[in-house]
């Protein structure tokens, strides 16, 4: 698996990561299965949030790997915190202190080597954020820290107060969800596609050597559905299609090669358990399609040029 420098940091981690909210679908032996399946693809960074199942997910897959000092040596886990299910969101620092040390029980580790803040807290105080974070690093308890679904002056407003870098930042992206895209291409325009919804972030994260790493690359909407295969995109899966057949690659591949031909070096993360489709996200990896093609899938997914 070709690899890539998360942020600023000096982590080395593959360009695919491997999603875990919906491990807790699999039985004890699937889950193992599909993790050992991962690590034989080279894809050993993992994604977990400590509101996936409720917790299980976390717990689910410390048991499918044996978690122990060797594996965990071998493997890079991620976890997100600071959404309460239905009630809140919540970066307050017992919040975040608290849930990390859950994230840690469940996973049997000493260590999470990132911690993305969970959605952003309207009510969150940067100072507080910055104090839990400095007992997690003097701790050990984390080793480096990112945001999911943040603008440019929400994580400016962060970073005023952090001694660390933010190294991620998690946002929704794919080929029918590219707002963050769209919108650069569009400027000034008076249509649709002009609008500029995140701040420009896409911009902003590469300015600051902020690692982008989309989820839900498959869905259009908000988890309305996967275009690949769908009746609503004839046009996307027939482009797509056609560009698979000449990559001898399959549909899902190149969805993930089109995020990443993006200069930005972003870090897709995967949500399926089905091994076949995860392989197939993998090999991405070693697929660079054409400006002409990234552009052709662009256009074909309803995207406009001025």
């Amino acid at each position: 698996m070709r690899t890539m420098k998360l942020g600023k940091s000096n982590l080395e981690v593959p360009v695919i990561a491997i999603g875990c909210m919906r491990i807790n679908s699999l039985e004890n032996k699937e889950a193992e299965y599909f993790i050992q399946s991962a690590l034989e693809e080279g894809a050993n960074f993992f994604d977990h949030a400590d509101i996936y199942g409720g917790g299980s997910c976390e717990s689910i897959f410390a048991e499918a790997i044996h978690m122990n000092p060797t594996i965990r040596e071998k493997i890079i886990l991620q976890s997100k915190c600071g959404i309460v299910p239905g009630n809140r969101f919540d970066f307050s620092k017992e919040h975040i202190l608290a849930s990390v040390d859950g994230s840690l029980k469940r996973l049997k580790t000493d260590y999470l080597d990132v911690l993305l803040l969970h959605r952003p807290d309207a009510l969150v105080e940067p100072e507080e954020v910055a104090e839990a974070f400095d007992i997690l690093e003097s701790s050990g308890k984390v080793r480096y820290f990112g945001v999911s679904n943040q603008n440019p002056m929400q994580i400016q407003l962060l970073q005023k107060s952090l001694k660390q870098e933010i190294v991620a930042n998690q946002l929704q992206f794919g080929i029918a969800h590219a707002t963050m895209v769209s919108n650069g291409i569009n400027v000034n325009m008076l249509n649709e596609s002009a609008i500029d919804r995140d701040g420009s972030v896409l911009d902003f994260c590469r300015l600051h050597d902020i690692t982008i790493q989309p989820w839900s690359p498959f869905q259009y909407g908000f988890f309305e559905g996967v275009f690949l295969n769908n009746d609503k995109f004839p046009e996307l899966n027939q482009v797509i299609d056609r560009i698979a057949e000449k990559y001898n690659a399959s549909n899902t591949t190149i969805a993930i090669a089109w995020i990443l031909r993006h200069p930005a070096h972003m870090q897709p993360i995967t949500g399926t358990m089905n091994i076949d489709r995860m392989k197939d996200c993998c090999k991405a990896a070693n697929i660079t399609i054409t400006r002409e093609e990234w552009y052709e899938i662009y256009r074909a997914a309803g995207n406009i040029l001025p």
